[in-house]
């Protein structure tokens, strides 16, 4: 009632305001009264139609409020078509928790001049001593995808996330006449992270790459994804359960970033035991493969130190395995490397050396006391936005006498190899179509004194499609 008074007497001073000239013209002052008076009658009358419009409408909004939302979206006036904005899908899971699928398919046609160790097509590493015969086929055992999760909320200002992700390199479905065209799904990672913003620093809990891994400067390929070109020979790693501290050093500032990870992942060995079920000699007792790594990036560049270390013992799990070379293992590597984009080029690399690194597939993936050095290089060169091609070559040497010392106790007489890689590659938004040749030269022995050379070729036809 105070607001009614208070336009009232607005309303009351503007009509004095507005009659003022006309009651000076008059010079009667009976129709100087009667003029005001109806004035403020007719002021008084637009106001009480206002207070009956306000008070319809206060009616209506709790009519409209009472109704249910089904009911109060009918009774919204209507919206243009064009003004409507189509919903967004949403992945969610748990509440507040988003979930991103993404992924690749691939698919490679290949020919080859002899069997390859560990498989052919796809997952190619050494040329296998003695074989002989051309064959081919296409292989889509590439083909990957993950899950993605974010929006946890942990304790404080820790957030949290992880990532599911599988390929199909687990083996094919049988034996039979068809178990080729059925590969099996492998789990590749499955981890999850706990991150805080404010400090920089991240925890990373589950199954995932190991710190001597090139994540950073993986070498390019669309035939060699899972099993990059140079595995084994220039570069090792392998993905295992454990724990990653990875802290931002300079966080905040600009410039460089430097971060410093360290980790501690699940024993591993070829034996004595059982490999598949916790009870080689790599899983003796609570010893853990400790890793750590030093890494610094710029808008350009990236560059790495990373050091491994652990401890196997070879009289297995209940300490009664025989141990015809010796009882236990230090296993120790030293690692640097990085990649390099300066215009059009890219140059990736790394060298590294140790002894007894069969477990991340060191030493050409043998296992014993053996010492090793090996590293490789990649460089690349963009002619348009569409075309690129590269040039590989790494090399793996384990030293002679360690690998001979070990044959028949986890070594299998691979004594050097070197594998080189030319590369044509067109992209095309989210396709990718390569051709690419692997050469690849291994010298072995097969009873420590005898020497052979074996070499091997690869021709494919790529093609990889990103979602």
């Amino acid at each position: 009632m105070k607001r009614n008074t208070l336009f009232c007497a607005l309303a009351v001073a503007m009509g004095l305001a507005v009659a003022t000239p006309a009651l000076a013209r008059s010079t009667n002052r009976q129709d100087k009264v009667e003029a005001l008076t109806k004035l403020v009658e007719k002021q008084q009358q637009q106001l009480d139609q206002q207070q009956a419009d306000l008070q319809a409408l206060r009616e209506s909004l709790k009519r409209l409020e009472s109704r249910p939302v089904e009911q109060q979206a009918q009774a919204s006036p209507p919206v243009a078509p064009a003004a409507v904005e189509p919903a967004k899908p949403v992945f969610t899971s748990a509440p507040g928790v988003s979930v991103a699928l993404h992924g690749f398919v691939n698919a490679t046609a290949f020919s080859q001049n002899r069997s390859f160790t560990f498989g052919n097509g796809q997952n190619a590493e050494f040329p296998e001593p003695g074989s002989s015969g051309r064959l081919s086929g296409v292989d889509v055992r590439n083909t990957r995808f993950w899950l993605d999760f974010s929006g946890a909320k942990f304790a404080g200002d820790w957030t949290g996330g992880g990532r599911i992700e599988m390929d199909f390199f687990g083996g094919f479905n049988g034996t039979g006449a068809y178990s080729q065209q059925q590969p099996t799904p492998r789990l590749r990672q499955a981890y999850m992270d706990l991150t805080n913003p404010d400090s920089g620093s991240t925890v990373r809990i589950g199954q995932q790459w190991d710190l001597m891994f090139p994540l950073d400067n993986t070498p390019s390929s669309l035939s060699h994804i899972a099993f990059p070109l140079g595995y084994g020979t220039g570069l090792v790693g392998w993905r295992f359960p454990g724990v990653v501290l990875m802290q931002e050093l300079n966080h905040g500032s600009s410039g460089a970033k430097w971060r410093l990870d360290i980790g501690a992942f699940e024993g591993h060995w070829s034996g004595p035991g059982n490999d598949v079920n916790y009870l080689t000699a790599g899983n003796v007792g609570f010893r853990p493969q400790v890793e750590a790594k030093l890494r610094v990036q710029d808008k350009t560049w990236v560059a790495y130190a990373a050091a491994h270390y652990s401890q196997v013992d070879l009289k297995g799990v209940g300490g009664t395995a025989p141990t015809p070379v010796k009882s236990s293992v230090k296993s120790v590597g030293y690692e640097v490397g990085g990649q390099w984009k300066p215009g059009p080029w890219v140059f990736k690399g790394l060298v590294y050396s140790g002894k007894g690194m069969g477990q991340i597939f060191g030493a050409l993936v043998q296992f014993g006391d053996i010492k090793e050095t090996g590293g490789f290089l990649q460089a690349g060169y963009s002619f348009t936005p569409n075309w690129s091609a590269n040039a590989f070559y790494g090399i793996s040497k384990p030293k002679t006498q360690d690998v001979i010392a070990w044959m028949g106790n986890g070594a299998s007489g691979r004594l050097k190899n070197r594998q080189a890689a030319l590369g044509l590659q067109y992209t095309s938004g989210a396709y990718d179509l390569g051709v690419e040749w692997i050469y690849d030269k291994l010298d072995s022995t097969s009873d420590g004194v005898d020497r052979k050379t074996t070499n091997g070729n690869q021709v494919s036809l790529s093609a990889l499609y990103h979602f």
